[in-house]
């Protein structure tokens, strides 16, 4: 897969992913969900953002103290005892879901989103996927954010709300965290900024994702 894309399929399963509205659920007790805007920044001044989202842009203003996050190096043994988090995934040649790149959420993320769906557009004949959940077990292509329950070396099974996918984990699958840190925007950045409705109607937030692909191999 060239860079072009790997960066097409990670935008891709991330937006399927953030957008879908779904309450998470630990193993015994539900996580609100957090609603959020995800897209390509069009300006950011430190008091508002435009993003640029499939349904037009949309201006979200900025709440103090704003906590920003990125992407930092991990591996899979914190995947295990995370709180929450997420698989891009593809469909095998045996059918089976197959990592492409796994994020580690901290838990004031928990809740971004919590379900399954493919990413792939009409008439596609591959099976890309997001599933967000409670870590469990292997399907179709996925993108999938959730609790870590369980994971047995090449294999995690996440659960979500109202099933579960397994997925394979073959070697050398990218693993990041997700952690509060300073970041410096720029338009054209994939962003995910957690919102909320103010009695004005207007859209705030107090935290903002900068998202990046894992580059090609």
């Amino acid at each position: 897969m060239n860079r072009h894309s790997l960066r097409h399929f990670a935008y891709a399963t991330l937006l399927a992913a953030l957008t879908t509205s779904f309450t998470v659920r630990a193993q015994a007790q539900a996580a609100p969900p957090i609603d959020g805007v995800i897209g390509k920044l069009q300006s950011f001044d430190g008091k508002a953002l435009d993003v640029q989202t499939p349904s037009g842009v949309v201006q979200v203003v900025v709440k103090q103290p704003l906590t920003t996050y990125k992407q930092i190096p991990s591996d899979l043994s914190y995947v295990a005892s995370a709180p929450y988090i997420g698989v891009a995934s593809a469909e095998g040649p045996d059918g089976r879901q197959v990592a492409k790149q796994i994020f580690i959420f901290p838990a004031e993320l928990r809740g971004a989103a919590e379900g399954s769906v493919l990413t792939d557009p009409p008439g596609a004949t591959s099976h890309s996927r997001m599933t967000n959940g409670t870590v469990a077990r292997p399907s179709h292509s996925r993108m999938t954010n959730g609790t870590v329950q369980k994971s047995g070396g090449t294999t995690l099974v996440v659960n979500y709300q109202d099933g579960s996918q397994t997925i394979s984990v073959p070697p050398g699958v990218p693993v990041t965290q997700v952690a509060p840190q300073q970041v410096t925007f720029s338009p054209g950045d994939v962003v995910y900024a957690t919102t909320e409705k103010l009695p004005d109607g207007t859209l705030a937030t107090d935290k903002i994702f900068q998202f990046i692909p894992a580059a090609s191999n």
